[in-house]
C-alpha cells in the first residue's frame, strides 16, 4: 500500500505560452503533459491575464489562480510569496530564475541557461547605462539565490548543468538534467503544399528563403546574419526571413534593412513576419530552403528541432549547446567566420541531395526528444521532495 502523501505543488507559468516566446514553449508543453500524466497530486496553475483563458486542463485535481504580476518587478517580490502562502503550496516549481526572494515553502528551479552570467550587455537593453547595471546585479541576485535555495535545480541540457556547476557552488547531485521535446503534432503533421502556398501568400513570402524563427537578443547573432547576407551572398536570389513578435530588438534589425534596402528591393530582401501563430508557423518550415541558427550562447534550442519536425534541413550555429542538441543532423559554421556560413548556404543551395540528407537525418535527430518525457522526468524531480 502507498502511504505517501500527496502535495499541493504550485507552478509559475505566467510565461505559459506565445506571451513568454521560447520560455512560453517549455512552460506550456511541461505544464500540459504534467496533468496529463499525474492524476494524484493537486496542481495550483499561476497565470498571468494574458494566459489564464488560453490556459485549460481536464485534470479534476488542476487548479488556475490569476497571478496578474509583472515578472522582474518589485511588485512581483511581494505579491508571488503572498500567492504561494494564500493557496498553502507544499512545493513550488519555478520555470525561470525569477525566484521571490522570500519564497515562503521549499522550491524547484529550472534554469535554462545563464545568459546573463555569459553575455551581459547593454546593447540587450533600452536602459541607461546606470540603470542597466543596477537592473543586471538585482537579475544576478536574484539567479544565485534560486540556485543556492532551490531543493533541485532542473537544467534542459548537460551543457546548462555544466555550466551551472562551473559558475557555482553546489554539488553536482543538484542539478537534474532533463532534455526539452519537440511537440507531437509537428511530428505526426503531414506537408500540405496547399497550404504552404497559402501561408507564404499571407506573409508576401517568396522561394526560395532562408528562414530564422525566435526573438532578436543579441546573442541571437542576427545582426550579424543580416550583414553576412547582404554583404557576402552576391547575387544569390535568396531571401531571408526573421519570424518573431515585434519589440525592441526587431526594430533594430528593421533599420538595418532600411540601410541596406531603401527604395526597397527588387532582388533578395529581408522579410519581418512578426509573430505567426504555430499552425502558420509549421508551413513557414515546410517552405524554407534551409532554417538559419547563428546564435552564440543557447541552453538547448528549441527552435532547430522544430525545423527538423517540418522537414526543414537546419544549418546552425557550432556554440554552446547545440552540438549535443543536434547532433550530427545539420551543418555547423563557426557563429563568427562568415566565410563558413556563406558556403553553407550556397551548399545548401545548389544541392538537393545534401538538403535532403539533413531533413533524414533531422527525422532520426527529432526521436530522441519528447515533451512527454520531459514532463515524466519533471515529475520524478517533484516527487523527490
Amino acid at each position: 500500500m502507498d502511504n505517501k502523501k500527496h502535495k499541493r505543488i504550485g507552478i509559475d507559468a505566467r510565461f505559459y505560452g506565445p506571451v513568454g516566446k521560447g520560455l512560453g514553449r517549455y512552460t506550456q508543453e511541461v505544464v500540459d503533459n504534467l496533468l496529463n500524466i499525474d492524476g494524484y497530486n493537486e496542481y495550483v496553475i499561476f497565470l498571468c491575464k494574458e494566459n489564464f483563458d488560453s490556459f485549460k486542463t481536464n485534470n479534476p485535481r488542476a487548479r488556475k489562480v490569476l497571478a496578474d504580476v509583472r515578472w522582474y518587478t518589485m511588485l512581483e517580490q511581494i505579491l508571488m510569496p503572498y500567492y504561494i502562502w494564500r493557496e498553502k503550496i507544499d512545493l513550488m516549481h519555478f520555470h525561470h530564475f525569477n525566484v521571490p526572494l522570500f519564497c515562503p515553502t521549499k522550491f524547484v528551479v529550472t534554469i535554462h541557461d545563464l545568459i546573463l552570467i555569459k553575455f551581459p550587455s547593454l546593447r540587450a537593453t533600452k536602459l541607461s547605462p546606470l540603470l542597466y547595471k543596477i537592473k543586471n546585479k538585482a537579475y544576478r541576485l536574484s539567479l544565485d539565490l534560486a540556485i543556492k535555495k532551490s531543493k533541485k535545480i532542473i537544467a534542459v541540457s548537460e551543457f546548462t548543468k555544466k555550466d551551472i556547476l562551473e559558475n557555482f557552488s553546489i554539488d553536482s547531485d543538484k542539478v537534474i538534467v532533463t532534455l526539452e521535446g519537440v511537440s507531437q503534432r509537428l511530428i505526426e503533421g503531414e506537408s500540405a503544399p496547399e497550404n504552404i502556398i497559402k501561408t507564404l501568400d499571407k506573409y508576401k513570402i517568396e522561394k526560395p528563403y532562408l528562414l530564422y524563427v525566435g526573438n532578436a537578443y543579441p546573442h541571437k547573432n542576427l545582426e550579424w546574419l543580416m550583414d553576412v547576407y547582404y554583404r557576402e551572398l552576391g547575387d544569390l536570389k535568396i531571401d531571408l526571413v526573421l519570424v518573431g513578435k515585434e519589440d525592441y530588438f526587431f526594430k533594430r534589425l528593421k533599420e538595418i534593412k532600411l540601410k541596406n534596402e531603401p527604395n526597397g528591393s527588387d532582388g533578395k530582401k529581408t522579410i519581418f513576419p512578426g509573430y505567426v501563430p504555430d499552425d502558420e508557423l509549421q508551413y513557414l518550415f515546410q517552405g524554407a530552403m534551409a532554417y538559419v541558427f547563428p546564435s552564440k550562447y543557447e541552453g538547448f534550442g528549441i527552435p532547430p528541432l522544430e525545423a527538423m519536425a517540418n522537414d526543414c534541413p537546419v544549418i546552425s550555429s557550432n556554440a554552446a549547446s547545440m552540438p549535443e542538441v543536434l547532433g550530427d543532423a545539420v551543418k555547423y559554421f563557426n557563429p563568427e567566420n562568415r566565410e563558413e556560413l556563406v558556403e553553407l548556404i550556397k551548399i545548401i543551395f545548389n544541392n538537393p541531395a545534401i538538403r535532403e540528407g539533413l531533413v533524414e537525418k533531422g527525422r532520426e535527430q527529432i526521436k530522441k526528444y519528447s515533451w512527454v518525457s520531459c514532463a515524466e522526468e519533471t515529475k520524478e524531480v517533484l516527487d523527490m521532495l
